[in-house]
This record gives structure tokens, sequence and C-alpha cells, in this order.
């Protein structure tokens, strides 16, 4: 087939009106799972410090002669351990032509922009806080930085072949070990290792590929297939293990080599400079926005909580 002579067609034409959505298609997810699970809280200082302790461990020896001098017990001090704040902004630079033009999916570039690098600014908070990253006093030439997860977690991590713990006081990073396969028994491994400990871990946190692996567990179970609906059954949410049930929780945002199992009551984001935004000195034809965030975690007793790592990731 072919156009008939002289055909004016859309490709001749000028002046044909653009159609443009005011619809703006974005997927980035916007789920922060370990920040939502974290109590909030405030911070006076750049450095929070808090308090641990443990009691002695029980003994089967407990036995006193009748009208014996009583023995002194030694005393011991709590463990004083802390974090340092740690500053992070976003900022936007609009000019003065792009805010006045008229435009499809929002009416202001300057607020449209701020809204969405306060989403990034989450996101990297998510990112850094589920990270094997070390406390940093900071100087005038380098950032102050907060010890994330990675950081905290020593009792009850399960590690690969040269891996290394941390201290557990958010001063030193973990050494990442010779990746292996995640499996049913080092996760209950974990989770016992916790309950023992005295923690009451409700959560266990994975990366996209290990939610899928944990969904294959079979425990002691056997899953069916609804022939009504047409419905299999895939997945676990939930993980009822002999210390009580734990929420599964896909991050996006976490190593996909670590599966943590948390007792989400145990974690604190203390906040020294809540979420907030201002304009920046005007220098010329344009607008300037920062937002900024100064917070901390606080890894109110990090036995509680324990980590599979060195995970393969594919």
């Amino acid at each position: 087939m072919a156009q008939p002579t002289n055909t004016f067609d859309s490709y001749d034409a000028i002046g044909n009106r653009e159609s443009l959505s005011d619809i703006i298609y974005n997927i980035s997810p916007t789920d922060f799972p370990f920040m939502s699970m974290c109590a909030r809280g405030k911070a006076t200082a750049t450095y929070e410090e808090w308090q641990t302790d443990a009691l002695a461990a029980a003994v089967t020896t407990n036995a006193v002669i009748d009208g014996d001098e009583a023995t002194m017990d030694a005393s011991v001090a709590t463990t004083r351990v802390g974090n340092y704040t740690q500053i992070m902004d976003k900022t936007v630079t609009i000019s003065g032509t792009q805010e006045a033009v008229n435009k499809a999916g929002r009416k202001s570039e300057i607020a449209y922009q701020v809204a969405k690098k306060g989403k990034e600014l989450k996101r990297d908070m998510e990112a850094t806080l589920t990270t094997n990253q070390a406390q940093t006093v900071g100087t005038a030439t380098e950032a102050r930085k907060m010890g994330t997860l990675g950081s905290w977690i020593a009792t009850n991590d399960v590690l690969g072949a040269s891996g290394v713990s941390p201290t557990g006081d958010g001063t030193d990073t973990r050494t990442d070990g010779t990746q292996r396969a995640l499996t049913e028994s080092l996760v209950k491994s974990v989770i016992q290792s916790c309950w023992t400990e005295g923690g009451d871990p409700s959560c266990i946190m994975v990366g996209p590929f290990n939610k899928t692996v944990v969904s294959g567990f079979t425990g002691n179970s056997t899953r069916f297939d609804k022939g009504e609906d047409k419905k299999l059954v895939a997945a676990i949410d939930v993980y009822e293990s002999d210390f009580g049930a734990l929420e599964i929780v896909p991050n996006r945002f976490s190593r996909e080599r670590d599966a943590w199992v948390l007792d989400k009551s145990m974690w604190e984001l203390k906040y020294l400079r809540p979420f907030n935004q201002w304009e920046l000195s005007k220098t010329g034809d344009s607008e300037k926005r920062q937002l900024l965030v100064e917070f901390t975690l606080c890894s109110r007793q990090e036995k509680a909580s324990g980590l599979v790592a060195d995970l393969t990731t594919s």
C-alpha cells in the first residue's frame, strides 16, 4: 500500500499540539524497613552515650551453710557505649526561568525537586544504617560518621570462612568472609543464640534474593495448593521458630549478603536535628534549597539481635 499523491500527513504538518501527560511515573522504591522498625528519640550532643548491663551467669552451686558468715559477691560496673551523629543532606538548585515556565506534571519545579530529594535522602539513610560502617569522630576536613548495623552485632553472628566479628561497640567494622548459601539451620542457630542471650527477636531482614531463599525453607510443614482458586502459596512471611514467630522483611537497601535477626525493641534512631529544609543564600538567577538531617543509631543491647553473614547473592 502507498499514500495517494499529495497527501498532507502528520509528518508535513506544522503546529500539531504535543500530548504530554501530567503524570510523572516513578517506581523507585521508598520503603524503609529498618528505619520504620526503630524507635525514635532525641539526641542532645554529637556523641550520644548509653549504658548496657548483664546479670551474672546462673549457677547450680548456690548453697549456704546454716549460720555462716556472708561472703561478699563482686559487683560489676555497667558498660558505657556511644555513637556519633552523622549529618546527611541533599541540595537543589533551580533556575528562575525553569521555575517560571509552564511545566507538565508539576506546578513548581522547586517543590517537586525538594519532595524528590527528601525521598532520596531517606533512601541514603536506610542504605547507610544497614551497611558495615564504623563510627568516626570526624575533623574539620572529615565528615563525622555513626557506627551502623554491621559494626554493632558481634555476639550472635555466624560468619563465613575468614570472617571476623567486630568488637560490638560500633567502633570497628566486620571483616567479610567467604560467601556461602543461606540455610535454615544457620538462621535457627542465630535465633537460638539471641534467645539464649536474653533477646526476643521478632524480625528476619534480608535482601530480595535471600527472601526467595527463606521462602524455600521447609521447617516441619508441607505446602498445599488451593485447587479451587488455582493458587500455590510459595512464600514465607512469618517464620515460626522454637523461640517465637519472626516476621520476614525484605529490604531493597541492605546488603544482600547479610541476613539480620533483629529484636526491634533494641534499636533506636536519635535525632540531633530532625529533617528540615531551608533556602540557601541567593547568588544569582536561581533558587537554592538544602535538606538536612543529623542523627545516630542507638544499639540498646547488641546481644538481643544477630546476623547470618557472608551469604551468596545470586
